[in-house]
């Protein structure tokens, strides 16, 4: 938070606030878009690194390599610097990386081992639900003590769906952040391969739930592992198997490790809302007005995401 406050100082103080030299609308939305264009985004197909798998980037998408999505994460966006942060960012084609709508999924490669799906079909999501919340209950006490707000688990945003087949497993928790008005979505999506998972997280608020649940089923198609990565590639008697199946990966249980700072990652979008909204209340006092949202591209039709059969 800090980096994008400074961001903000730096942005509001680089701009002419004396009478004589009067600050323009238009002079701070090119600040904002001199921004937005330093980022080049990538189309079609893109390797991952170290061979693991490919990204197709479907239409009315773009990708954002690694280098340029950490510079997001990190200095954008406020994140903490670590080890494997991110594989690049998909997000809407017309959509910017500073913007009060949308979302963005941020990918990621977590090299656990094998889960084992065989607890898939016998998981009580209620109970693990209300075993989540307890939790959060008293890891607050901890964030508390480290300075952080409290976290509330408000529920499932879409119900856990593992497909078998495919070998994809996802699901959406709404969050509520400290005494923030507009609850946080993280939208969860793991493809399950030979020696670990494709991790994709949408970080949004809860209001840009529709869109996410209108693009899921392209989004669901954009990462796959590559041939002696797959899931069907497991050989039992060289590959590691993870300490987590398909309840700990929906519970959370594979993020633990990286301690209580990644959480903030979870939350970006309330860091980007944070500056729109000092960004629209300092255009309120200098020009009375506030600039008119964007709507949702609706190019894709909607999905049929909340017609599958939730496990």
């Amino acid at each position: 938070m800090r980096i994008v406050l400074s961001f903000i100082v730096v942005l509001f103080c680089s701009m002419p606030l004396c009478a004589q030299n009067e600050l323009s609308e238009e002079a701070m939305r090119l600040k904002i878009d001199s921004l937005e264009n330093t980022f080049k985004y990538t189309h079609g197909e893109i390797t991952l690194q170290g061979g693991i798998g490919k990204i197709t980037v479907p239409d009315g998408f773009k990708y954002l390599e690694p280098v340029q999505a950490e510079k997001v994460l990190v200095e954008v966006w406020g994140n903490p610097a670590g080890k494997n942060l991110t594989l690049g960012l998909i997000l809407r084609e017309h959509q910017g990386i500073i913007a009060d709508t949308g979302y963005v999924f941020n990918i990621q490669y977590d090299e656990i081992g094998y889960v084992d799906d065989n607890d898939a079909d016998k998981i009580n999501y209620d109970d693990l639900l209300k075993q989540m919340k307890e939790e959060t209950i008293e890891e607050n006490k901890e964030r508390k003590k480290g300075g952080f707000e409290p976290i509330e688990v408000v529920g499932w945003a879409a119900s856990p769906f593992y497909d078998k087949s495919r070998k994809i497993l996802h699901w959406a928790k709404e969050f509520k952040f400290g005494g923030q008005e507009v609850n946080t979505l993280n939208y969860n999506i793991r493809v399950l391969g030979r020696k670990g998972v494709i991790v994709l997280n949408a970080i949004a608020t809860i209001n840009d739930l529709p869109a996410v649940n209108r693009d899921i089923n392209q989004v669901l198609d954009i990462v796959k592992f590559s041939d002696g990565f797959q899931y069907k590639d497991y050989d039992s008697k060289v590959d590691k198997v993870a300490a987590w199946t398909i309840g700990g990966l929906v519970a959370g249980k594979v993020l633990a490790k990286v301690g209580f700072l990644a959480l903030i990652l979870k939350f970006w979008k309330i860091i980007a809302l944070a500056v729109v909204g000092a960004f629209t209340l300092f255009k309120k006092k200098i020009f009375g007005s506030k600039k008119e949202e964007t709507p949702i591209d609706q190019s894709i039709p909607p999905s049929n995401y909340n017609n599958e059969t939730p496990l």
